[in-house]
């Protein structure tokens, strides 16, 4: 079976059977999305309205200004795969509650299994806090962090940034996130 069809068998089983609340009030689940053979894997917060109404993760204006950055480096959305540690929207684009992102944890993990990119990259402190409970993301964004990760069975290499959504309000970290995403083919050469 193909990565892509094990993430399709992945989402249908997790749809129907995860417990997390903010399944009441969302429209739908907000599957990963690109491509299942990528070296790199983008890990957002939640989805927005425009996510639970397309379906689709980042495909608002944070997903746009995502997009750009990607062509800034040479690459596409097709190109990468990227998905949210809550698969649910939580109501008024809260902050999701810890026992929702531990609801959809291992629908995460399996789908991080899946991929085993080689570097894991946060968009934002929450999906940064999964993995790196005790750190500041103003400490370490834009840097590479090598952690062994049980779940996923190896070593992982992650780079935090800035959300996407944080530069759009805040013009002067949007240089930040520029410079911070431009390390990422400096990131991948160094793991290879």
């Amino acid at each position: 079976m193909s990565k892509r069809e094990q993430l399709d068998k992945l989402n249908i089983y997790w749809q129907e059977n995860c417990t997390c609340d903010l399944k009441k009030t969302a429209k739908q689940a907000v599957f990963g999305d690109g491509n299942a053979e990528s070296e790199i894997v983008f890990i957002g917060e939640a989805p927005g309205k425009k996510e639970d109404e397309g379906g689709k993760p980042f495909i608002g204006a944070a997903g746009k200004f995502l997009s750009e950055m990607l062509e800034g480096i040479g690459m596409k959305r097709e190109d990468i795969y990227i998905t949210n540690i809550v698969k649910y929207r939580p109501p008024d684009n809260r902050d999701p509650e810890p026992n929702e992102k531990e609801e959809c944890n291992e629908w995460l993990i399996a789908e991080l299994k899946i991929i085993s990119p080689k570097l894991i990259v946060f968009l934002g402190r929450h999906s940064m806090l999964r993995f790196f409970p005790t750190e500041k993301i103003s400490d370490v964004h834009g840097k590479l962090l090598i952690k062994s990760i049980p779940e996923l069975g190896k070593k992982q290499a992650f780079l935090p940034l800035y959300h996407p959504a944080a530069a759009l309000y805040n013009g002067g970290m949007r240089e930040t996130l520029i410079k911070d995403f431009n390390k990422i083919p400096k990131a991948l050469e160094k793991i290879n």
